[in-house]
């Protein structure tokens, strides 16, 4: 394997991200939208999820592909961002056609970020304006870190952010990952600035420093920052797939997610991965559907350490970001 030319999701052809943020608020949204509607799948690890039509994914349903999926901040609040997609993508033409009405499948999900510091006393729910915006906003590219989704997130100890990243594989084969991090659990290992997915880690994408000491006998006190909690990804891949074999994806991607934070998929957060393929490539054999996942779950590692590792300081945070503590932005 080996990064795609951006080392962003958006290296898997036809699919465009945008992103749309409130500096007050702390919170933002992310939409992946693609230029034609996409199989999709997902998988729910987390105790604690927040979905919008996530179960017509499932593969005994009707409608088998979607044209945009949505990850916000805002807790419930933020299920709101998916409407104005689904109204931006109906006013330009798109959508699930029944008897002459378009109706975009727009699944989306939702992270908790009230409790970061900004200004959530809002006379209107504002996810509907910033999901208009992110999607507005679409392109093949976009930055990374306080970001999108991404905007209020918080870890165990260090901002959160919106991270990204991309392999090819031998066949030819493209797989990319977006995801928002904002875990109960931490994304370095104790109090050094290693991150767990060192191991994954391609060409000093989030700093280089290698693998850090791990005391097995440190146990997580959860109890000290409750409110940050929930990570929200989408792995993608130019495969064809049917709905069966991407939420199978999207299983296999949630081995990343555990590998880049511990503890992951706990009774307080929402873990939740969604998988999406473009089919514009066949799958060469029944083994290379095995090395998608193994791809997914490498990819999403380094994108949850991309995400916090490009995280940006702002006035009011109550948590620091990777560059203050630690160091200079590197690649």
């Amino acid at each position: 394997m080996r990064p795609g030319a951006r080392n962003l999701i958006t290296d898997v052809a036809g699919l465009k991200v945008g992103n749309a943020e409130d500096a007050g608020i702390k919170t933002g949204v992310t939409v992946l939208v693609g230029e034609a509607p996409f199989v999709a799948g997902v998988h729910v690890m987390g105790g604690a999820p927040g979905t919008r039509e996530t179960d017509l994914l499932a593969p005994d349903r009707l409608v088998q592909e979607v044209d945009a999926l949505v990850l916000s901040g805002g807790s419930a609040f933020g299920l709101d961002a998916a409407s104005a997609v689904a109204d931006g993508l109906r006013a330009q033409g798109r959508g699930f056609s029944v008897g002459g009405q378009n109706v975009p499948i727009v699944p989306g999900a939702i992270l908790f970020d009230l409790l970061n510091g900004g200004e959530k006393d809002w006379a209107e729910n504002p996810y509907k304006a910033l999901g208009a915006e992110a999607l507005e906003q679409a392109s093949e590219v976009f930055a990374l870190g306080t970001k999108g989704a991404g905007a209020g997130a918080t870890t165990a100890g260090l901002k959160g952010g919106l991270g990204s990243a991309s392999a090819v594989l031998e066949s030819g084969l493209t797989v990319g990952a977006l995801v928002a991090v904002n875990a109960l659990g931490s994304v370095t290992m104790g109090a050094g600035p290693e991150f767990w997915a060192a191991p994954f880690e391609m060409g000093g994408e989030f700093g280089g420093l290698g693998a850090g000491r791990h005391d097995p006998a440190q146990e997580p006190h959860p109890e000290a920052h409750l409110g940050a909690a929930t990570t929200l990804a989408i792995v993608a891949t130019d495969a064809r797939l049917t709905q069966a074999q991407a939420t199978r994806l999207a299983v296999a991607a949630h081995d990343g997610m555990a590998r880049a934070i511990l503890p992951s998929h706990t009774p307080f957060d929402g873990d939740l991965v969604f998988a999406a393929a473009t089919g514009a490539r066949e799958l060469p054999g029944d083994f290379e559907a095995l090395r998608l996942g193994h791809a997914a779950a490498c990819c999403l590692a380094r994108a949850i350490a991309r995400g916090v590792y490009h995280a940006s300081p702002a006035p009011g945070d109550r948590l620091p970001c990777w560059q203050e503590r630690f160091g200079a932005p590197g690649n």
